[in-house]
């Protein structure tokens, strides 16, 4: 199946009679907010239960890292973070809390849903250090959907007309 990338055509994709439209950068940016927002609340409250439940885990967790300067805890949070991301688009079929607030998801190109692979792939490559900034382009479209081959829609802009088996 081809793809027309026409300047006029970027944001805009159109499978047989489904017209997938791209959610704009502002969405993608708050969905980013929202789900990082949400992930370190979670993380934080698991932190406090672990800190009421057996403080020594803490103190464990804090020597394992602190020979790294900081860097251990951010690349232990990174995974975590690919973690949840995967997990969260894999039950919601391609929404993670903020795509759920926004109205978008994330799809395949051909407009059908993402698999539980995908959203691995997916969560798993926001992990690479500087993802965040591949979204910065227009139309929004970072490492995460480009290796990926899925694109995050915006559900009221765009119609899916399921494939005729």
């Amino acid at each position: 199946m081809e793809q027309e990338h026409t300047e006029a055509s970027h944001d805009m994709l159109d499978i047989s009679e489904s017209t997938l439209i791209r959610a704009d950068t502002g969405k993608r940016f708050l969905n980013y907010i929202i789900d990082l927002v949400i992930f370190y609340a979670i993380l934080f409250g698991v932190g406090i239960l672990i800190a009421l439940s057996s403080p020594s885990v803490l103190e464990d967790l804090d020597s394992s890292t602190s020979g790294l300067g900081g860097i251990g805890d951010r690349i232990f949070s990174l995974f975590l973070y690919g973690l949840y991301m995967s997990i969260i688009e894999t039950i919601f079929k391609g929404k993670s809390i903020g795509k759920l607030i926004t109205g978008t998801r994330a799809v395949n190109y051909d407009g059908t849903p993402i698999s539980a692979g995908t959203a691995f792939a997916r969560g798993f490559s926001r992990a690479v250090p500087f993802c965040a900034f591949s979204a910065l382009s227009t139309p929004c479209n970072p490492w995460q959907d480009r290796w990926t081959n899925t694109m995050v829609i915006d559900e009221k802009q765009s119609s899916i007309v399921p494939a005729q088996h």
